[in-house]
This record gives C-alpha cells, structure tokens and sequence, in this order.
C-alpha cells in the first residue's frame, strides 16, 4: 500500500525595498501580493526583510550590509529560496546566488512559474513558454558562465561557437518556433471566434483572484475552475448564457496584476483577444481588498495596452459580503483623519462609483447576493447591442420586468 506522504511549502524570505517612488506602506502592499503570490507557487513566506534607498544596487540590488542580515538568516533557518520584489538583472541575480548560496528569484520569475504550473491548454502552455525563454535569454549569461570556456590544445585552435553562443543560439531558435506555433494556433482560434456568428461577447475582466471565474460559474451554471489563489484561471473560458431568454457569449479572461512581467503582457496578448473582440466588458473589483483602486487602476492600464479602454463596461464590485469598514473614530479623537478606509459601502456608493458606467454593481457571486439586479442590468445592456444589430427581432425580448412576469404566469 502507498502511503500517503505530505509535500512541504517551500521556505522563503522577501526582500524589497522603500525608495522614493515606493513609500513603506505601498512596500508592505507588495511584500503582501508577493507573500500570496509565493503561496500560490507553493512556498511559504517566512519573513520580510527592507531596506530604505534612494535607488536599488546595481550589484546586489540591497545594501552589503542588508545582504549579510539576509545570508545569516538564509543559514540559520536553511532557507531554500530568496524572492525579490522587483525584477533584477542578470548581473545582480548572479552576484546574489554567490553570496546566499540558494535560489534566487524575482517577481517576474515566480509570475512566470506560477503561470506554468496553471497552464492547462497546449495553448496557453506555449505562451508560457515563450515568456520564460524571453526571460531567460538575457540572464543566459549568468547561468551558463561555467560553458563558455572554450578548451585549448591540439585540434582545438581556430574559429569555434563557444558554449553560450550555441545556447543562445538553440533560445533564438525555440522563440522564433514557439511565436510562428501562436500564429498558427492564433488562426485557428480567430476562425473559431468567426464561427460563432453575430452573437454579443461579453467578456470578464479584472485583477487577478477578484471573483471572476465564481462569477462565471454562478451566472453560466458551469464548472470553470475556481480557487482563492492568485491566477486561478489562465486559459480563456467562453460559454453561451442565457438570462431570460437571450442568449450571448460570456468569456473568462485571465486576472491581471500590478507589476506584470512584460513577456507575459506580449506572449498572453493574443489570449486578450477575447476582450478586445467583446461588445460588452464586465470589469469585475474586489471590493474587498484595501486596495481596490489601485487595482483598477493597473486593470484600466493594461486596457489601455490592448487598445479596449474604450469599450462599453460595467463595472462589478465583487464580494460585498467580505467588506470591513474600519471601526468608526470617536468622537473625541481630532487627531485621526476620516479617509475612505472608513466609508460603508453605502457612502461608498454615494462617490464617483455612484457616477460610473450609469452607476455601478454591488455584488457577492459567491453567496448570490444582489445577482437579480446584476441579471438584470446584463439583460438590458446585452439586448441593447442585440437590437442595434438586429433591429427586426427586438420584439422578441421585452422588458426584464416584463419578461419576468411573463415566466411567472406561465
């Protein structure tokens, strides 16, 4: 009989630092998405360690100081991996691996890990692999040093590839190979978007782990999968929803995140393609989170990239059910200021929220609250673009209210 065996969370220590444009608040912000990105990668965030700097070490990132703090902890707590917050260049990943003697990454590094372990489709696997060997092109240097000495001697003299350059070579190669396979697959799938006729696309956006694929789930009765770890789903999720009884598309796109490695802007682009085709985008926030502007904000910018920030939307505040206001000040105290962090969500509504995209929705997709009233609003912006395309069949899809009352008598 086999036994059972418990697979242990990787040890690891975060690194990051405060500078002029990063405050120590908007680090501990990071160091938090950083400790849940290592969470969903598998390893365990043991403790913290920053650093105040005008700007990072070209050579070690940190101070040598900081850098001897992080290489005794390293020892003493047999650490197995070190991640850094920003993303650090061949060199100073190099000289950090001397020096702590065990793994090093960066952000873009465990991003690009992650997306690995998630990729279910051949598709959405070879774009991952494609941003990992843009990634790791530049840092071939650092990694393969110990290759590139060429051996001297009898029958070993004149012109010769060292090892880097054939391993460059071999990357150049498999990049070129990989990007000419998305173009193929890019074909097939932009005539399967064809094939689906005139139907309206609405597609599901938002930062990553806001409630996206629960909500699909919920409004498509389907099973998409659905977990609280960041990156959940990768791979786009198209199915046909109806909500009385008009039918459309509706797409679950992969979550975006602040700091989003380039490669995986470029490679997942054609991913993208689902929301740049849309008629209809549902930007969904966890209301939730502390941060939930700012997080709109990073969804807006990548928008922005893929040329879609100008498409109809609604905006979907997600997880009512989670939000904490913080405890009211008294009424003695002059010194506290009353920022947003106070506001219910009713004050909360009363904010520029109460002014966007004709008034914005509160939700909980996961306990089913306020879903009649977001049905509703889908309804009625769906068949909107419906009857603008097909203007002969608007009879055919009356009212919400009144198609409601309709079901009920029958």
């Amino acid at each position: 009989m086999i036994e059972k065996k418990e697979i242990g969370l990787e040890k690891a220590v975060l690194v990051g630092i405060v500078t002029k444009d990063q405050d120590e608040d908007k680090l501990k912000e990071y160091l938090d998405e950083l400790e849940f990105l290592t969470y969903t990668a598998g390893g365990r965030a043991i403790k913290r360690f920053t650093q105040k700097m005008d700007m990072p070490n070209p050579k070690t990132f940190i101070g040598t100081g900081k850098m001897e703090d992080v290489k005794n902890f390293v020892e003493e707590h047999d650490i197995s991996t070190a991640i850094f917050d920003d993303e650090l260049s061949a060199t100073q990943e190099r000289n950090i691996s001397k020096i702590l003697g065990c793994k090093v990454l960066d952000r873009t590094n465990l991003i690009l890990d992650i997306f690995a372990q998630r990729a279910q489709t051949s598709y959405a696997r070879t774009q991952v692999e494609l941003a990992q060997y843009e990634y790791l092109l530049p840092r071939l240097r650092g990694m393969w040093t110990h290759l590139e000495r060429q051996r001297g001697g009898i029958g070993m003299r004149g012109p010769g590839e060292t090892e880097i350059e054939t391993d460059r070579r071999i990357v150049r190669d498999k990049i070129a190979l990989l990007k000419d396979r998305i173009k193929t697959i890019d074909k097939q799938m932009a005539v399967q978007r064809g094939n689906r006729g005139k139907m309206v696309r609405v597609a599901l956006v938002g930062y990553t782990n806001v409630g996206k694929s629960t909500l699909m789930n919920v409004i498509s009765k389907s099973e998409v999968f659905a977990e609280n770890k960041l990156f959940a789903t990768l791979d786009t999720t198209v199915r046909k929803v109806v909500i009385q009884n008009l039918p459309f598309l509706l797409s679950d796109t992969v979550g975006f995140i602040r700091k989003l490695p380039t490669q995986l802007v470029e490679s997942f682009k054609s991913t993208l393609d689902e929301v740049r085709e849309a008629d209809l985008l549902l930007h969904v926030v966890d209301i939730s989170h502390p941060n939930f502007e700012e997080h709109i904000e990073s969804v807006n910018k990548i928008l922005g990239e893929i040329e879609s920030n100008d498409k109809p939307t609604i905006m979907v505040f997600n997880k009512i059910d989670a939000y904490q206001a913080e405890p009211p000040i008294e009424e003695n105290d002059l010194e506290t200021e009353r920022t947003n962090k106070y506001y219910s969500l009713e004050e909360w509504k009363k904010t520029w929220m109460g002014k966007v995209g004709n008034n914005a929705l509160f939700i909980s997709a996961l306990n089913k609250q306020n879903l009649e009233d977001f049905k509703k609003r889908v309804y009625d912006e769906v068949r909107d673009i419906h009857i603008t395309r097909f203007p002969y069949n608007h009879f055919l899809y009356p009212d919400y209210e009144e198609e409601e009352s309709q079901i009920k008598v029958l």
